[in-house]
Formats: C-alpha cells, structure tokens, sequence
C-alpha cells in the first residue's frame, strides 16, 4: 500500500534524479505498509519536517518520526532518519552493522546503486513506528 503521495512530498522530491526518487518511493511504500500491518501504529500522518517527507504516528502515539530524503544533498545516497535522541542507531548498529551504512546518531544511508537490504530497514522502520510502545508493554 503506497497510497497517494501527498503534494507536499512531491514537491520535496521535485528535481531528484529519477532513480533517486524511485528509491525513495520504495521507502515511503514499505513504511506505509509496516503501518498498515500492525493495528499498534495504525494510520500515520504524511508531512515535512526540515523539508523531508515525515511519517508520525500521530493518531497512536506508538513511535517517533521517521523522515526518508536524499543524504547531504547528495544524488547518489539518500537516508531513514530517526530522532537523534533515541537509541534506535545504536539498536540498528547492533543488529545490522553488517548489513547497514550509518550516519551518526540519526540516518541509515543507502546507495542508490545498491539493493535495498529489505528485511532489515522493514525491522528498522517497525522499531521506530513501536519505539514508544517497547517500555510501555
């Protein structure tokens, strides 16, 4: 489930190169569907922060924000980025050090050239759409 993509997330996009873009739209399409998956995190609010395409679970309030966007203005990488204050890079690093490329303590960054490693960044998505839930449960 990709959904519509909302005017505001194309207009962020706008002037990518298209293999960028695509790899972007590949993004959006696995958080929309982890969301959609999991009655926990239920319908997440589309937005931009920082003039990056941003998914919140607002309605639920079960995780943080994940925003997807190009890396460093770079038209060769682009990035999951999660609040810098979590501890989900740290958690990431520990699970995926092998599969993943990091940036500090906020962005997976991937290689438009690259496969997407999708079981891993599906697992990641999911920990921080739930990351409020994991000390409630």
């Amino acid at each position: 489930m990709t959904g519509k993509i909302p005017k505001q997330t194309c207009s962020a996009w706008e002037g990518l190169p298209e293999a960028l873009t695509e790899k972007l739209l590949r993004l959006r399409g696995l958080i929309l569907d982890i969301a959609s998956a999991d009655p926990d995190i239920g319908p997440l609010e589309e937005t931009l922060k920082w003039g990056q395409p941003a998914f919140l679970t607002s309605d639920s309030g079960s995780g943080t924000t994940v925003r997807i966007h190009r890396h460093k203005q770079s038209t060769e990488t682009y990035a999951l980025y999660v609040h810098c204050q979590t501890d989900l890079i740290e958690r990431y690093q520990q699970l995926y050090s092998e599969t993943l490329t990091f940036d500090g303590k906020r962005a997976v960054v991937f290689d438009v050239n690259d496969e997407l490693p999708v079981d891993a960044v599906r697992h990641c998505i999911a920990m921080a759409l739930t990351y409020h839930l994991r000390n409630a449960r």
